[in-house]
Formats: structure tokens, C-alpha cells, sequence
């Protein structure tokens, strides 16, 4: 199915008075003569209009013709009249008048779905599919009028002037005008209270599709009222009172980059709060915060909350299809609203499809969106899902950045259909360099990053969902956490890849062994040549050495095994691989235990090696059970050594380059459980690195006497010493990694 063109808001005075001008003309002819008038008379000479003139009347024609009269006359008829009507598939909103026609006159309706196709063969092809699923998805829900523009409501809209009382409402002060609404600030008398109302040709569904959405970043709508005689509708709702993003955008575009910050966004506000005369807000904790913010960590903070109204939105059923810097309203301390659903599409509203009053502004529309416009291509506004709003929305934080779009439109871009292919040519390829180079100097390589994704041509490589782009733009308020996920181009983490991970893992766990083994052949040196015979020594040095050459390679492998799926995700990334967001959110998770194996394996090791030299120190010696106790003591403090250092080492390293890898990739709020745990764990192992030269020097004397305890007092020295040191390392990194968690922890929260 096809949609008409949507009309940009440089056009839209234009198109609404020819269009209403039209209409009112037609509408009057029939009225005056009760016979057809000729449709072609009525239409305007511009050719921008004159297609969507033509689907307009002849809407108004059918309904004259099969409802009011009996004028029969079938789109296959206009189809053969006008030029306008002959290539393509016909509009879908025309096929949708035309079967309401049929069916309110009491005409059979089972042909409508075949009407205008040049071949019997091509229209029962149609028919089977889309169009006959379209009449019994019709036939289900009440009809609703998809006129753009009624001319008593046009003319009714136009005669409202701010002082009048309508209905319930006394009209104070006009804040914006669109193409077929205006909005006033009123009171509402029953209530006594503020609201902005919302006074409209009665047609959209955006009440009922607002009425579903309760979220701190949407407009909350309270109720609608019906204005009959005029064909107005009254959308009453809560009254912002910060003005527009429109207006910060050209706060914005008014100032050098340089002086641009958080408190811009406060003094458009004030301004808004100011020119309607109301009293600056006070202060709050939001307020105080912004003038803090450089202007890239404002755009990125009203970009997180905004895409989180679109989540939610979505969630719900609900695509915006509009988002523009004049959809935006601003609360007293700046935060955002998303507003203007208009031409949104719900699928929890009866009566609605995705072809219901399709449009929006052109400039700020996806490429699969600018397609659905055009009508010579086959995309259709069915097609469109959560990502187009995306797309959308990363073309108004890009303006709000930059104060330009990042696209070289004409002045009157999409006013004919060759501007609009220029348009989708221009979308279909990435951001032009030169555009790239108007980003301020102090805008993070991650917002860039994170609206390049969103501005990606293809749909499949934007972020998936508004809860995944609100959090990467939540990396943007942390500089520490957006630094490390997106680490600077001259930086040693950003040369860092998957194989790395494996190495870290590898020489990890093989240093760990090695300091435990360091440690117990310098402590039992001493005992071994009072306690053994040189044929007993030696058959413990055959089983030390056998366990070391099989034991410690197995753990190796078994380490990097359980430590694999990171690695997986991780190249599978640098490769051009899509992962699902469960995926994605299990490696990241995934990946800040891999301390926890290096070290719990380890231990695992020395257990397994303390069990094997028990077996061994019974079979081939007569040691007595005291001295055993102490030999498998200092395994096992040895087993605490290759815990402690490991761990933090490993943790370290996993924290600042190799998690934030994953992080740039998908939603992150199931994170933070994971970096919660992960630090409590942290304090842990620090415990048990302060606590291993106590350890040690207890397991080592234990059931010594004074003769064995002088051969180990130097490896007890060493032992204290290195334990120092290693605990002063140990804390180092853990206060980085305990920085780093807090930072992503703020920012996935």
C-alpha cells in the first residue's frame, strides 16, 4: 500500500489554505446543485498540491455520491479520468473512503479491494493479500473521516481569537499554531486550574492514543471535548510551561559553540516562562545541576529521557511518527515532554492502521519513512516501527548539537517528488564528513558514536529499541565511564582486542600457580631435607612435577573455556555479527565474573594439589599426621595467594577495557546487579589479600618445633613482605576498579 506525501511545515500555511479553499469551493457546488459538479475545475494549478488536492476531492466526491446522492461513481472511474491517479497503486486512503462509502449506502462492499487495477489478474493478486485483509480489518472498526482538511472546521479554527470561551475554557494566551490545530493556554473553569488546550479539526486519534501513555517524559492528556457545529475538537491537557525545544534550538543557533552549556537550556526556559507571564521557577536539584553540563552532556540528557518516552511509547503499541524540535515541550527545570501525537499510530486504538493520517515533518523523517511518502515507491507506512522515531530523534539532538541538520536539503526540500528523491538519496548514505566536522570540539567521541548509530541508513543497524539508545546516551553524562567505552584513538585500551582476553586470562592464571609454587618450595625446602630421605624427596618431586605439567595447563584451558563467551561476542562484534540483546547482556554480565574463575580455579587447583600430596606423603612416607597438616597448610596458603593477586589483576583489566566493549552494544540495565555484586566481591578478596601474611605465618608454624620453625623464618619474612606489597597493589587497583564500577553503575542505572 502507498501514503501521499506528508507537507513540511515551510509549506503548510500554503497547502492548508488551497487545500481548505478547495474543498469549501467543491463542497459548495454540490450543495447548491445536488448534481456532480466537475471535479477538475476545483483543482489548484500548482502541481506540488494538485495530486493531493485530487485524493481530497475526491473524498468529499464520494460521499456526496454514494451517501447524500445517488451518483455512483467507482475509483477505477477517477483512475481512468485523471493522469495524477494512473501510476501505482492507488492511495490506501482512497480505498478506505470508497469502502465506507459502499458500506454506509448499503452498496455491496466485496469488490472494493479490486477497484482500479488495470488487470483482473493483478487486482486478484492485490486482493489476496493486502487488500483483502485491509477490507476486513475495516469492516471490523467505525469508520473515521481521513479528510486532511474539512473547511468549516478550517474556517471555524481560523475565527478563534485569544479572550473567547469555549466550552469550559476561558482562552489566555496562544502558544503555537500548526498546520490544522492551535494551542492556548486556558483556564479550566469547573476545575480552576491551568491547562493547555488543543483546539483541532475533529479527526486523529491522538487523545485516545495519549490516553494510553502515563510516563514522565509524555505529555499527560486529561480529557477531550467535542465542539460539533464547529467539527472541532478540544485535547485538554497538562500545561508545560518552558516553551519548545524549537526555541532552544535557536537559543542555540544565536551563540558560538564555545558558549553554549547546560545553562542555554535554562534560559530558553526562563525566556518561554517569561514571555507568557509567569514567574522564573525556582531552584531544584535539576536546575542546579545543568549550568554544570557542557552543551554536548545537555543535548545527551535530554536525548536519554526523550528516547525513554519513545520506549515506553512502543512498548505500548505506540510509534510517534513526528518527533521535531516543536514536539518537544519543556517543564520549569528543563526537562523534556514529548508531545503532538497527532499523527501517531497506536495499535491499541480501534479504528486506526498505520496509513491513518500519515505525515509528518519531512526534514526529520527516516529514509523508509521519506519512501512511505513518495508515491511512485512501494514502502508503505505498515512497515515502520520503533526505529524510524529513533532516526528521527537523533536528527534533533544532532541540530540541537550542531544548530544545523546534517543534510544538505533545499530550502523547499520534498515540495515536489524530485526534492524528495534528493531527500532519500541524501539518507540513504552515512553522515557526509563536512557534517561530521561541525561537531563541537567538545563533543564526546561516544555521542557521536551513539547518533551516528541512530542516524545509520539501514534501519537493522540502528539501536534497537529507546531504552538501548537512552542508556548509551547516559554513558555521555559520565566522563569517566565514557571514556572507557569509547577510549581516546592514541589510547593503549583502544588498541586492545578479544585475543587479549585470552592472554590476560592465560598469563594470569599461570602467574598465580607460579607465585603459589614459589612460595611452597621456598617454605618447605628447609623441612623437606630434616623430614625426607633422598628416595622419599624424590618421589614427591615425580608427583609435584606430574601435577604441575597436567594440572596447571587443565586449569588453563578450563579457565578460558568458562571464560569464552565474551570472547565469542566480543570478535563475533568486530566482525560484522548481530547478537540479540539477551546475548549481548549475558556476555557483558559474563565477562565480570572472569576474575572470580581465574581465581576460584586457581584455588581449585591447590586444593586438588594439597589432596593429591596428602595421598602422597601417606603412601610414600611415615611422616607423622602433624607434619602432614602443616605441609597441606602452606599448599593451601599458597592456594590464597594465587586468589588474591590474580583476581584483582584480572578484574582490573576486564573492567576498563574489556567490558566497556560490550557495553556500546544493547541494553545495559541488567548491569547493574552485576557490577553491584561485582564490587561487593572486590572488598572481599581484599580481605583475603590483607589477611594471607597472617594467614601464613599461622599455617606455617603450626605443630613446628623450635629447630623446624628457624628453617622457615626467611620464606615467613618474604612472605610478610611480598604480602605487603601485594596488598598495597591490590588496593590500588581496587580503588580504580571501584571507581570504574561506580561510573557504569551511574550511567546503567
Amino acid at each position: 500500500m502507498k501514503v501521499e506525501p506528508a507537507i513540511d511545515s515551510g509549506a503548510v500555511d500554503e497547502t492548508r489554505t488551497l487545500l481548505a479553499s478547495a474543498l469549501a469551493a467543491f463542497t459548495a457546488a454540490w450543495e447548491a446543485h445536488g448534481t456532480p459538479p466537475r471535479l477538475a475545475e476545483f483543482l489548484p494549478l500548482g502541481p506540488q498540491v494538485r495530486r493531493l488536492a485530487l485524493i481530497e476531492l475526491i473524498k468529499v466526491d464520494l460521499e456526496y455520491r454514494w451517501i447524500r446522492y445517488d451518483f455512483p461513481k467507482r475509483l477505477a472511474d477517477y483512475r481512468a479520468e485523471f493522469d495524477e491517479l494512473r501510476s501505482g497503486p492507488l492511495p490506501p486512503d482512497l480505498a478506505y473512503e470508497e469502502f465506507h462509502a459502499l458500506r454506509r449506502s448499503g452498496a455491496a462492499v466485496h469488490a472494493v479491494d479490486v477497484s482500479g487495477y488495470p488487470t483482473e489478474a493483478a487486482a486478484t493478486a492485490w486482493a489476496a493479500t493486502e487488500w483483502g485483509t485491509a477490507a476486513a480489518d475495516w469492516a471490523d472498526r467505525d469508520y473515521r473521516s481521513t479528510l486532511i482538511a474539512r473547511p468549516r472546521a478550517q474556517h471555524a479554527l481560523e475565527g478563534i481569537e485569544v479572550g473567547d470561551r469555549l466550552d469550559d475554557f476561558d482562552l489566555l494566551v496562544e502558544l503555537g499554531a500548526g498546520a490544522f490545530a492551535r494551542v492556548f493556554l486556558a483556564r479550566q473553569r469547573s476545575m480552576q486550574r491551568l491547562v493547555a488546550v488543543k483546539i483541532s479539526q475533529n479527526h486523529g486519534t491522538e487523545s485516545e492514543t495519549l490516553a494510553q501513555l502515563d510516563h514522565e517524559h509524555i505529555v499527560r492528556v486529561f480529557d477531550q471535548r467535542l465542539l460539533a457545529e464547529q467539527e472541532l475538537k478540544l485535547l485538554y491537557m497538562q500545561y508545560l510551561p518552558g516553551g519548545t525545544l524549537a526555541k532552544v534550538l535557536a537559543l542555540a543557533r544565536s551563540r558560538e559553540p564555545d558558549r553554549r552549556d547546560g545553562g542555554l537550556l535554562l534560559e530558553a526556559v526562563d525566556a518561554a516562562m517569561r514571555d507568557k507571564g509567569g514567574l522564573v521557577a525556582g531552584e531544584s536539584p535539576t536546575r542546579t545541576a545543568m549550568p554544570e553540563r557542557s552543551w554536548p552532556e545537555t543535548v545527551a540528557w535530554l536525548g536519554a529521557r526523550l528516547a525513554r518516552a519513545l520506549d515506553y511509547a512502543a512498548n505500548n503499541g505506540v510509534l510517534h511518527r513526528d518527533i521535531k524540535p516543536a514536539n518537544v515541550l519543556l517543564t520549569a527545570d528543563g526537562s523534556p515532554k514529548l508531545a503532538d501525537f497527532n499523527i501517531s499510530f497506536s495499535l491499541h486504538v480501534a479504528g486506526t492502521s498505520p496509513l491513518a493520517y500519515f505525515g509528518g515533518s519531512l526534514a526529520y523523517m527516516s529514509p523508509e519513512q521519506l519512501a512511505a511518502c513518495h508515491p511512485q515507491l512501494p514502502q508503505s507506512a505498515e512497515e515502520l516501527d520503533g526505529r524510524s522515531d529513533i532516526y528521527a530523534l537523533g536528527v534533533v539532538l544532532w541540530e540541537l548539537l550542531t544548530g544545523a541538520r546534517p543534510f544538505d536539503d533545499e530550502t523547499r526540500a520534498g515540495d515536489s517528488e524530485s526534492s524528495l528523491e534528493r531527500m532519500l538519496r541524501l539518507r540513504r548514505h552515512e553522515i557526509d564528513p563536512r557534517h561530521l566536522a561541525e561537531l563541537p570540539p567538545d563533543c564526546p567521541p561516544t555521542l557521536r558514536r551513539v547518533l551516528l548509530k541512530c542516524l545509520a541508513p539501514e534501519r537493522d543497524d540502528r539501536w534497537a529499541t529507546g531504552a538501548a539508545l537512552a542508556q548509551q546516551l547516559e554513558l555521555c553524562l559520565d566522563q569517566r565511564a565514557r571514556d572507557l567505552v569509547d577510549p581516546p584513538a592514541h589510547s593503549w585500551r583502544a588498541r586492545v582486542g578479544p585475543w587479549s582476553l585470552v592472554a590476560l586470562i592465560t598469563l594470569a592464571s599461570l602467574v598465580g600457580d607460579v607465585l603459589g609454587m614459589a612460595y611452597v618450595n621456598l617454605h618447605n625446602h628447609g623441612l623437606w631435607a630434616l623430614w625426607f630421605s633422598p628416595q622419599e624427596r624424590l618421589r614427591l618431586q615425580v608427583v609435584g612435577n606430574l601435577l604441575a605439567l597436567t594440572a596447571t595447563p587443565a586449569a588453563i584451558v578450563v579457565t578460558n573455556y568458562l571464560c569464552r563467551r565474551a570472547f565469542i561476542v566480543w570478535r563475533g562484534l568486530r566482525r560484522g555479527r548481530a547478537y540479540d540483546t539477551e546475548t549481548l547482556s549475558r556476555a557483558r554480565r559474563d565477562t565480570l565474573v572472569d576474575g572470580d574463575r581465574v581465581a576460584l580455579l586457581a584455588f581449585c587447583w591447590w586444593v586438588l594439589a594439597a589432596a593429591v600430596s596428602s595421598i602422597a606423603l601417606v603412601v610414600y612416607t611415615g611422616l607423622p599426621p602433624g607434619r602432614i597438616v602443616n605441609l597441606i597448610a602452606t599448599q593451601l596458603v599458597s592456594g590464597a595467594i594465587s586468589v588474591a593477586y590474580p583476581f584483582f589483576v584480572v578484574t582490573f583489566f576486564v573492567v576498563r577495557c574489556f567490558y566497556p566493549r560490550l557495553l556500546t552494544h544493547g541494553e545495559t540495565a541488567a548491569d547493574r546487579d552485576a557490577l553491584r555484586a561485582l564490587s561487593r566481591r572486590c572488598t572481599r578478596y581484599l580481605a583475603v589479600a590483607v589477611a594471607i601474611p597472617l594467614i601464613g605465618v599461622i599455617a606455617s608454624l603450626i605443630f613446628l618445633n623450635a629447630q623446624e620453625v628457624s628453617l622457615v623464618l626467611i620464606p615467613l619474612y618474604a612472605l610478610c613482605v611480598a604480602g605487603v606489597l601485594g596488598f598495597l597493589a591490590d588496593y590500588w587497583l581496587f580503588r580504580q576498579t571501584e571507581a570504574d564500577l561506580r561510573a557504569f553503575e551511574r550511567a546503567v542505572s
